[in-house]
């Protein structure tokens, strides 16, 4: 058949065009997502950005919007807060999440769609819908002006997306290998520790990278709850450039393109991680699987796969010895 369709000129030329085509939307799509940051890039070179707007070059680079960046306003300090703030926030919230969305995934219980459709109701309340009681709470836990208060407020923000792409990860896994762990004699929670979450690994740490990227480049908690200077996060930063009589554009434009590196060299770190959580949940599941069946000979899905769980766990986590395991794969 492939044949037949590759000796057809038709099939050839419509392959050919589209292929074409799809080059060009990629290199559009590429061109629309680097625009903005070239310009930005270049416009923190110019001493007066407003004199020559645009792609236009700078006649001579200034570089004095980053020297009194680092040196004036201590941008490492804002590094620090928002390092911590988003990092210990990200920590918490996908620590709940994950264990609930296994709960979710995996399990059945009453009212299963009524927390599926309460999770994703908040992914459409705006957050200036929730000043007033936000703002009310974090006075009577008398956090108010604290980094606590950005990070309880970071980590019960944004749940609805870390719970979708981590539960319709779960869904991906093989049954089978929740089967194994029981065999072994695992619980839910050991089964959670040793089996689900090293395959959905990529998945997690996908919702991290998102999570952390959407608390990077919050601000309108940040400057609603944190009133020290030194204790704002780094968008914050940005509000410092703009009075009401003027605003100093170079030096603007330059904290914005410091701003954007760490998310830049965040996700160039973790692009594979989101490469695999976009193609697919339980690839290296199933190939582990598929590797075990090859070496222990013919026997059924079940019991193959239930060996699966055995060889990785009874050395791991039950603590039993491998006779066990042999025994049972002999």
């Amino acid at each position: 058949m492939n044949r037949k369709m590759k000796s057809n000129p038709q099939v050839r030329t419509m392959f050919r065009g589209t292929k074409i085509f799809t080059y060009i939307c990629l290199a559009w799509a590429v061109l629309v997502a680097l625009m903005p940051l070239v310009w930005l890039f270049i416009s923190s070179l110019k001493k007066d950005p407003l004199a020559r707007p645009g792609f236009q070059l700078p006649e001579s680079i200034c570089l004095d919007g980053y020297i009194s960046t680092f040196r004036d306003l201590h941008v490492m300090r804002y590094f620090g807060n928002s390092m911590i703030i988003a990092g210990v926030s990200v920590v918490i919230s996908i620590l709940m999440i994950s264990m609930s969305a296994y709960v979710v995934a995996r399990m059945e219980f009453k009212g299963k769609k009524l927390v599926n459709l309460m999770l994703y109701s908040t992914m459409f309340i705006p957050a200036t819908a929730l000043t007033y009681p936000v703002y009310n709470l974090v006075n009577k836990m008398h956090i108010y002006n604290t980094r606590g208060a950005l990070i309880f407020i970071y980590a019960c923000s944004g749940l609805a997306v870390s719970f979708f792409v981590i539960k319709n990860y779960y869904a991906n896994i093989p049954h089978e290998l929740e089967e194994a762990a029981r065999i072994d004699g695992c619980g839910y929670a050991m089964t959670w520790w040793k089996v689900i979450f090293p395959i959905a690994r990529p998945g997690i740490m996908t919702a991290g990278v998102l999570a952390f990227l959407n608390n990077w480049n919050e601000y309108y908690w940040a400057s609603l709850v944190i009133v020290d200077r030194e204790k704002l996060t780094v968008p914050a930063l940005c509000s410092t450039f703009t009075t009401s009589f003027r605003t100093n554009y170079n030096g603007l434009f330059s904290a914005m393109v410091i701003i954007i590196l760490p998310p830049v060299i965040l996700y160039c770190v973790f692009s594979k991680f989101f490469v695999e959580a976009l193609s697919g949940g339980a690839v290296k599941g199933l190939k582990r699987r598929k590797k075990h069946e090859s070496n222990n000979g013919s026997f059924d899905r079940s019991r193959s796969a239930g060996r699966l769980g055995v060889c990785r766990l009874c050395s791991e986590s039950s603590g039993r010895s491998e006779d066990r395991c042999s025994s049972r794969t002999g």
